[in-house]
């Protein structure tokens, strides 16, 4: 079983049609998405017809609990709440209702998916946790592997016995020991903010190999971007994804 695990996808269309070429290419079994699939960029129906049209199951995300929560809503900053504003016009009646209709937290394939941390989360972040904290976290849940998002940095986790660690993120495959118990934060397909490129992130899971793979995929960030000024997104939504 070969999985794709995509996050924080945030409307950019031309990001995740980098991606699904690149998994498509590949070759997978099963793809399962970790929420705010929208926000932030300027093509949300495109993106979520796009996951629709697969059958790619997603959790929740903070952006998409926004569009059912005015009380979500009202605490986000400026940007996000403007950009969220400007999707939900561009979001037709039946991709409105896909995203109202998404579940906190998915357990398949005997893996924990949520998008901000388990054990079923949608707006807490997990930076740099401490081993006290990891410790409490991986207790919190069953499942061997949780794939996260929300960050838009990518992220490894582990728990080797009681040993907690902060692992190295990595654009390449790691080997996950079978006995250990993961985290893993794939980065952003649509927004990434790590510290290697601007490229779209996303994670490739052999359960049977017992590995991740880490990939990242050029796509037409010219065109995101004149999108964005052409339906009037903030700037620095187009300002994070040139640098």
């Amino acid at each position: 079983m070969r999985l794709a695990i995509l996050a924080d996808i945030h409307g950019n269309f031309q990001a995740l049609q980098a991606v699904l070429a690149d998994m498509d290419a590949i070759g997978v079994d099963a793809v399962v998405s970790l929420g705010d699939n929208i926000g932030y960029g300027p093509e949300p129906e495109e993106v979520v017809q796009a996951l629709m049209g697969r059958g790619v199951p997603s959790v929740v995300g903070n952006h998409e609990l926004a569009l059912s929560s005015q009380g979500y809503f009202n605490r986000l900053n400026p940007t996000p709440a403007i950009s969220l504003e400007i999707s939900r016009e561009l979001l037709s009646r039946e991709s409105l209702a896909y995203c109202l209709s998404l579940p906190v937290y998915l357990v398949r394939h005997g893996t924990r998916f949520v998008h901000g941390c388990p054990p079923e989360s949608v707006t807490s972040y997990l930076w740099n946790p401490s081993a006290i904290k990891l410790s409490r976290i991986f207790t919190s849940f069953a499942e061997p592997i949780c794939f996260i998002g929300h960050t838009h940095a990518l992220a490894c986790f582990a728990a080797c016995a009681q040993h907690y660690e902060v692992q190295e993120a990595v654009l390449q495959t790691r080997a996950l020991i079978p006995d250990c118990r993961y985290i893993i934060n794939p980065g952003s397909v649509g927004q990434p903010r790590d510290d290697f490129n601007n490229q779209a992130k996303y994670g490739i899971w052999d359960q049977d190999g017992h590995t991740y793979t880490q990939r990242a995929v050029p796509y037409d960030v010219q065109k995101t971007v004149s999108l964005l000024r052409e339906r009037n997104f903030p700037q620095s939504n187009a300002d994070r994804l040139l640098w």
